[in-house]
């Protein structure tokens, strides 16, 4: 596995180094030695899952809050994802600032997302699906999101016009406010 830090403080890349032959080829996406080394965690307490039937499908901006700030390690099984993280810790040197990436399925890789970020990404083709693992379970009174368009972060989504859940369509702009722990 390649580990590759981020610009935003405790965000890594990290990349799958798979061994090929005619058959096709076996990597490993998680080795709890190898974060250690890198002081990840690696403990996990749930895996989800989203299927996203048309391209240009956004979800987000997501985030848990304190006791509740969960970190995530998101992969793309199928398709393509432009995926955006912000750091919401107060504290962090990059507090504020985002970072995209693009995941696909055919270069295995998985985004680590530290606790106290937001998440969201846009589908790039359809039926995408991404996996998500996290190292703590849902908690929904700590759940907490703002609008995908917020120009205070003046996110370049891909795709105009995205499909949208209802509540991902609903949510207001990013406040301070919104970082209280519970």
């Amino acid at each position: 596995m390649k580990f590759t830090p981020l610009p935003l403080a405790g965000a890594w890349l990290i990349e799958a180094e798979p061994i090929a032959d005619e058959r096709g080829f076996f990597t490993r996406l998680i080795d709890r030695e190898t974060f250690s080394e890198h002081g990840l965690e690696t403990f996990l307490d749930q895996s989800s899952m989203s299927r996203n039937f048309r391209r240009g499908t956004l979800r987000g901006m997501h985030w848990q809050v304190e006791p509740y700030a969960e970190i995530k390690l998101v992969r793309v099984t199928a398709g393509s994802i432009h995926d955006v993280i912000i750091d919401l810790r107060a504290t962090s040197p990059t507090f504020l600032a985002s970072y995209a990436v693009i995941l696909t399925a055919r270069q295995p890789a998985i985004l680590y997302v530290p606790a106290g970020f937001a998440h969201g990404f846009q589908t790039l083709e359809d039926d995408t699906e991404v996996s998500y693992q996290m190292n703590l379970p849902f908690h929904a009174p700590a759940a907490r999101g703002f609008a995908w368009n917020d120009p205070q972060f003046a996110i370049p989504w891909p795709i105009a016009n995205p499909t949208l859940s209802t509540k991902d369509a609903a949510a207001t702009l990013f406040h301070e406010s919104m970082l209280a722990p519970l």
